[in-house]
């Protein structure tokens, strides 16, 4: 037997959200530059294919990944050069980039090269010195002047880069990015504004922060876990313990985190100017949560009166351990809401919960929870990919958001 989708009886569904819409977005595909300004709250991965699809109907979608990524190559370069990660960022930005011929594909292809992992150390070196001086072909491949600005970045990253740097899997637009914010005074924005422009990326991608700090979470258990890389069970083995907190925090024990992870003002201007506020299927506290816990988020997204909608993860998110959907609702929800700005809130936390019942097993006894307890319209609609089980079709949930502007 077929299981059928809920027909959302009971559940509020804004302006009947897809009447109309065949025509809504046919106009954005036929001029994706004065497509709507949809932000998304996420890491690096979790929207990579969504964002390559998306981009066929808005060239305007913001994305504030996060920078707190503490494994892999990203924690040799944070290692070496106390910054923030830089590895979701340049994920995001290639996946928004122009790889047609009116594109910059050679630039691109150079930001996704990556160095070889079992490589000796002497064949690294002599790699990355083939891209210092311009004798790579990827690199020679590229045109003035473009080529010598990149070149300038490599060179700022290889003469600040300690001895003992591990190149072994290196990315090549990681150390690109990070010869940029070296050299940019050690700040991301204006390195991520000019990769956008190289590669022309057809949206806007900035980290949400830009301050050299680190994830830690506090177990049920009393247990506390510093670095995001070993509580998210990729590098190490998964925690036993359902997450209680999560917060930012420095190397040194005098500082002060939340002070500063403070959003610049062009990132505030970013959240304010959204049309469509989205928080993303992604790993649930290292994506999506963390991006709200730098100071002045929280506050932007209050300012801003737009449609607030959450989709969530298909599939096991080693993260939200013991959380069913109405946990991760409520947590959401508390990061969202804080102090005087919760008493006074006037709205629900999050307008609308996009989802496929055929997709994510909900009594409905929870979603009608879920819509009584914060006043949040359900809308269930069919999100189904063909080709893989636990994953939405990234063209049906483009649509569907875009449904909502």
């Amino acid at each position: 037997m077929t299981k059928k989708r809920f027909d959302c009886g009971g559940y509020q569904v804004p302006r009947a959200v897809f009447q109309g819409n065949d025509l809504r977005l046919a106009r954005y595909r036929r001029v994706p530059e004065l497509g709507p300004r949809v932000l998304f709250f996420s890491g690096g991965t979790a929207l990579k294919h969504f964002s390559e699809v998306l981009a066929d109907y808005t060239h305007n979608s913001i994305h504030l990944v996060t920078p707190f990524d503490s494994g892999g190559s990203s924690a040799e370069l944070r290692r070496a050069f106390s910054m923030p990660a830089v590895g979701d960022l340049r994920a995001r930005l290639l996946s928004l980039a122009d790889h047609s011929v009116t594109g910059h594909p050679d630039i691109a292809a150079l930001f996704s090269l990556r160095l070889d992992a079992n490589a000796e150390k002497d064949e690294l070196m002599h790699t990355l010195l083939s891209l210092v001086q311009a004798r790579h072909p990827l690199l020679k491949a590229i045109a003035e002047p473009m080529r010598s600005l990149i070149r300038s970045y490599l060179e700022g990253f290889y003469r600040q880069m300690p001895e003992d740097f591990n190149l072994a899997g290196a990315s090549v637009g990681n150390l690109i990015l990070t010869g940029g914010y070296l050299l940019h005074n050690r700040s991301l924005d204006p390195i991520a504004f000019l990769f956008g422009q190289l590669i022309k990326t057809r949206g806007i991608v900035r980290t949400t922060t830009d301050a050299d700090l680190q994830l830690q979470v506090e177990l049920e258990s009393g247990r506390i876990i510093h670095g995001q890389h070993r509580f998210t069970g990729k590098e190490t083995a998964q925690i036993d313990s359902p997450v209680r907190s999560i917060r930012l925090s420095g190397d040194a024990d005098d500082v002060d985190a939340l002070g500063a992870s403070k959003v610049c003002k062009e990132t505030r201007q970013l959240i304010g100017s959204a049309e469509l506020l989205v928080f993303p299927p992604g790993s649930f506290y290292s994506s999506l949560i963390a991006n709200l816990l730098p100071k002045g988020v929280v506050k932007a997204l209050a300012r801003n009166p737009a449609p607030r909608v959450y989709v969530p993860n298909l599939g096991t998110d080693l993260e939200a351990l013991g959380m069913t959907l109405s946990d991760q609702v409520r947590v959401l929800a508390r990061h969202l809401s804080s102090g005087k700005q919760a008493a006074e809130r006037q709205r629900p936390p999050i307008d609308f919960l996009l989802l496929d019942s055929c997709l994510l097993d909900v009594p409905e006894s929870r979603l009608a929870q879920i819509r009584d307890q914060w006043g949040i319209q359900v809308i269930d609609v069919d999100l189904a990919s063909e080709a893989e089980v636990e994953r939405y079709d990234d063209r049906k949930l483009a649509e569907a958001l875009l449904a909502l502007t």
